[in-house]
């Protein structure tokens, strides 16, 4: 059984900044498509970013348009850890966050953002920014 844990989210204000954390024990996310999703109150979950390494070797990442220039995704390969960077947040960032696994052969830039490709969920963080 995967365990994915999230950790990072908290209460900021407008303009500030988060690192949220996926550690994958034992897990090797980096031969896997590791994503972050997120989920606002009374709406639909959503695909923020996305990294992995398809067949071609070459590192694949994808942002939601939302979030491009001010969120970035990383692996701590040792750690078996994933990151998402957030900076400049705004009110509409405020969700829950989640990360999520799967092999890397079932994403790419169309499928990466779609949750049934996932087979491994955490449990979510709540990120909330506010003044």
């Amino acid at each position: 059984q995967v365990q994915l844990v999230e950790s990072g989210g908290d209460s900021v204000q407008p303009g500030g900044s988060l690192r949220l954390s996926c550690a994958a024990p034992g897990y090797p996310v980096v031969s896997t498509c590791m994503t972050w999703f997120r989920q606002a109150p009374g709406k639909e979950r959503e695909g923020v970013a996305t990294i992995y390494t398809p067949r071609h070797w070459t590192r694949e990442i994808f942002y939601t348009a939302s979030v491009k220039g001010r969120f970035t995704i990383s692996l701590d390969i040792a750690k078996n850890t994933v990151y998402l960077q957030m900076a400049d947040l705004k009110p509409e960032d405020t969700a829950v966050y989640y990360c999520a696994a799967t092999g890397p052969w079932r994403c790419n830039s169309d499928s990466w953002s779609q949750q049934y490709v996932y087979d491994y969920w955490g449990q979510g963080t709540q990120v909330t920014v506010s003044t």
